[in-house]
């Protein structure tokens, strides 16, 4: 047995013998055990680190980028391990705490944060949480809360073939030296999407990143190389609850479920990949940054998903281990509760990433289209909504009566030239085998409830009921049965009963297509039905009179208008507490696409029942929006080795497109059922800046940036936050002599959510090109007049202008409406600032 899995064998033990013991105590509610957070007052490594830094002198505002032009912008990274033993003090003075408070009491600690955050995850009683609530040391007790996790063309699209990657010598050398950290469901180092040696450009040992492999039988020793540079996982929290199953979940880094596996080579996989599914290729995979490395922090599993404490630690891992950034496509199952929903511990856990460097993604999350349904919320997370592309495969099914019904289906077609009869499962039945035995014969998952005879050569059609949905019958099954019964093909129609469902291209290992319109459905059934010949006396079907053929949904139809935001993609605005107000601050930041993304896949990953056993699968998500933007971020990284979080962020975010490909706006879909008939132009809270633009982001001319102290400032000017503040960072706010609002943030986007008469905004931009003359345009939100000055600049290589803009409410209005403020340079460059104002009063109001 591998040392970790001798490790969580005893956790489980002395979990087990823990309960036990607090079952033959007190029976009231406060013997109830829990997980709880404990962050302490004393500041974390990485604010030392920062100390240390500064009291050598550093300055860290001269060094020149990989592109040998001035910038400002890089932050040092943590390349000493010097702090390594940082850990042990830290654990100790934790297991202190811990003996002092709960003297000769049962309790079980689980995990020492130290880097990002100072403070320990423990398994105790309520009683036990609020003695620890009580103590000098002790900031903040908060419960564990649950979350969840929220390609082969897309390279094309983003145009990287003849834009960003060629900027970076081609694609076997972008992304190379850069770490992106993910935090998921772990991955499988088996697939040749992770491999070290299937590119004539060796990959280098990143020199500043110091993780790890864990070795289990699930994970064994050389599972890891010079791609795949670290793995651990974190189970603590679920293990605890007694819900981790290790036959199912991997107690190892090793990916169970497929979901970690397919966002990792999202953005990092290896280029030139063939993807091969049901036997049919569908072209070669690449990640968006073929040549960076990739660590994994396992804190989700199949079974149940993951917790806050497990996330955590595996963001505090990452961190120390010096990854240059942070992808996480998991999201809340609920709104943070208290003052902010920034004061929670994985968004803060964050801030110290940030702070030492770290760019970090996250998903929006799949609650849209309604608005206020996002899952991200701080200002220095970069949140990612999805979209389309422009690759889409469909298929259809040509009737007798010259009919075409459309459908979807990743199958091959029936022969051209001929046709085919259509045999309802349920009029093939055996003669011992009737619908009061199984009402769901019709979903075809048992060829022996069927008459060979009947079926072969013939299109078996079968029904796609709610239990496809929620996994009870599944297509492989029902292929199977057509393939044992040696039919022609098979048809899906769907339920009627399964009302706007939105049906994925599925795998089909024969010639066959799935309906998913009930309404097209009824028109494929009031045909075979009206085609049917029955005896006058007995009312038997003599003759089955309807014929078909399959056209077959293999190949790709680029001619699809795209992106467009998902129906599925969290909107704003950006909820600022659990009472709904709204923040200051625009999310997402940005769209990217996530719908029908092909990737790697686990050769265990039971996420999608349809694509088990293969090695790639096509899935839709903000999770799979959000690792495009890790690797593409991997890419400025590289090219601008120092440019901070904040800068990355900006010049992702000016530089995005409005538009697609067309020429026209990009829309959005507004409702789950008949999403493409439900569609309007995106707004800032749909799209957030636009859609990414990969070749322009590698040189955005000028860059807005924000620092911690900023983040700091703005915390610290939320109403209140002062011990939250001191609680999670260690830090007073009295240090920081001025708060500012968050619309105050230099951020690349300005949003106010209650313009009350009037309001200034500054904007700094510094200059990151050669020197440029910029006019400055704008278009102001209705109901709002406004002034940005000044009109045009001149401004030199590594310099700043400061933008002054006033808003001035004309109307009293409550609803949302949007701008843009746009500078033009005479070298190219374009940069563009979205505007949202929310509520608009133009008289001046008293009551806040």
């Amino acid at each position: 047995m591998g040392n970790v899995c001798w490790v969580y064998l005893v956790l489980a033990v002395c979990f087990g013998l823990f309960v036990n013991t607090l079952s033959q105590g007190d029976s009231d509610s406060d013997a109830i055990t829990a997980v709880y957070i404990v962050t302490l007052k004393q500041v974390p490594a990485v604010h030392h680190f920062e100390e240390e830094l500064r009291r050598k002198g550093y300055q860290g505002f001269h060094h020149g980028g990989a592109s040998g032009r001035l910038n400002r912008f890089h932050k040092p990274r943590n390349n000493s391990r010097s702090h390594q033993n940082s850990s042990s003090y830290f654990s100790r003075v934790h297991d202190s705490i811990l003996r002092r408070a709960l003297r000769r009491e049962k309790y079980l600690k689980l995990y020492s944060y130290h880097y990002l955050i100072n403070g320990f995850a423990v398994l105790v009683t309520t009683e036990q949480a609020g003695k620890l609530s009580r103590r000098r040391e002790v900031a903040n007790v908060v419960l564990d809360f649950s979350v969840r996790t929220a390609t082969t063309h897309t390279p094309q699209f983003l145009g990287l073939p003849k834009g960003a990657w060629s900027q970076e010598g081609g694609y076997e050398t972008a992304g190379e030296g850069i770490v992106i950290g993910f935090i998921d469901t772990g991955i499988d180092p088996t697939h040749p999407s992770f491999a070290d040696h299937v590119s004539d450009h060796s990959y280098p040992v990143p020199a500043h990143f110091s993780g790890i492999c864990e070795v289990t039988r699930d994970f064994p020793s050389g599972s890891c190389n010079r791609k795949l540079v670290g793995a651990r996982h974190f189970a603590a929290s679920a293990i605890t609850r007694g819900i981790f199953n290790s036959s199912q979940d991997y107690a190892s880094p090793f990916d169970g479920d497929g979901h970690g596996t397919h966002t990792a080579s999202v953005a990092a996989g290896n280029h030139g990949i063939p993807v091969v599914v049901a036997g049919h290729h569908f072209g070669n995979a690449s990640g968006m940054a073929p040549h960076s490395h990739i660590a994994v922090y396992k804190a989700l599993y199949k079974s149940f998903g993951g917790f806050a404490a497990d996330v955590v630690a595996g963001i505090d891992q990452a961190a120390q281990d010096g990854v240059d950034i942070i992808s996480l496509s998991i999201t809340p199952n609920r709104r943070p509760p208290g003052i902010a929903t920034f004061f929670n511990p994985i968004d803060m856990a964050l801030l110290s990433a940030v702070k030492a460097g770290i760019f970090v993604v996250q998903a929006a999350g799949n609650t849209g289209p309604s608005p206020k349904s996002m899952s991200s919320f701080s200002p220095w997370i970069f949140t990612i909504g999805a979209a389309s592309h422009d690759r889409a495969y469909s298929n259809s099914i040509i009737l007798g009566n010259n009919v075409t019904i459309p459908g979807v289906g990743l199958a091959s077609g029936t022969d051209k030239d001929e046709t085919y009869t259509l045999i309802s499962a349920l009029h093939a039945l055996c003669n011992d085998t009737t619908l009061a035995d199984d009402m769901y014969v019709g979903e075809c998952q048992d060829s022996s409830n069927f008459n060979p005879e009947l079926i072969e050569g013939n299109l078996l059609i079968c029904s796609y009921s709610i239990r496809f949905v929620l996994g009870l019958s599944t297509i492989k099954l029902a292929v199977q049965t057509a393939k044992n019964l040696s039919a022609a093909g098979v048809v899906f129609y769907m339920d009627p009963f399964v009302i706007g469902f939105q049906l994925n291209p599925t795998p089909l290992e024969m010639p066959g297509i799935i309906i998913p319109s009930p309404d097209d459905s009824k028109i494929l059934l009031q045909y075979y039905n009206s085609s049917l010949e029955r005896d006058g006396l007995t009312k038997k079907i003599i003759r089955f009179g309807a014929v078909a053929s399959i056209s077959g949904g293999l190949k790709a139809n680029y001619s699809v208008s795209a992106p467009k935001v998902m129906y599925y993609s969290a909107r704003g605005p950006d909820p600022e507490d659990s009472f709904l107000d709204d923040a200051d601050i625009m999310k997402p930041n940005l769209i990217a696409p996530g719908n029908l993304i092909w990737a790697a896949w686990s050769s265990h990953g039971t996420d999608s029942v349809e694509f088990q056993g293969e090695n790639f699968a096509m899935m839709s998500g903000t999770s799979m929006a959000a690792p495009h933007i890790a690797g593409l971020a991997a890419l400025i990284k590289q090219k601008f080795p120092y440019f901070s979080p904040a800068a990355i962020a900006s010049a992702l975010s000016t530089t995005a497109s409005l538009y697609d490909k067309s020429g026209g706006p990009i829309m959005a879909q507004r409702a789950y059922t008949n999403p493409d008939l439900n569609q309007s132009p995106a707004t800032p809270f749909d799209m957030g800046s636009g859609f990414v633009n990969a070749t322009s982001a590698l040189d955005p001319g000028l860059i807005l940036d924000s620092t911690y102290d900023d983040y700091m400032s703005f915390l610290c000017g939320i109403n209140g936050s002062g011990p939250v503040v001191l609680n999670y960072t260690g830090q007073n706010c009295w240090v920081y002599n001025s708060t500012i609002g968050s619309a105050d943030l230099n951020l690349p986007s300005i949003t106010i959510a209650k313009l009350n008469q009037s309001k200034t905004v500054l904007r700094s931009v510094t200059n990151i090109a050669g020197n440029e003359t910029y006019k400055v345009g704008w278009s102001a939100p209705y109901g709002v007049s406004m002034k940005v000055s000044p009109t045009h600049f001149f401004i030199g290589t590594g310099e700043k202008q400061v933008l002054t803009i006033i808003f001035n409410a004309t109307m009293n209005n409550i609803s949302a409406s949007f701008g843009r403020i746009g500078l033009f340079g005479n070298q190219g460059h374009n940069i563009s600032i979205p505007l949202s104002v929310i509520v608009k009063f133009s008289y001046k109001r008293t009551d806040g």
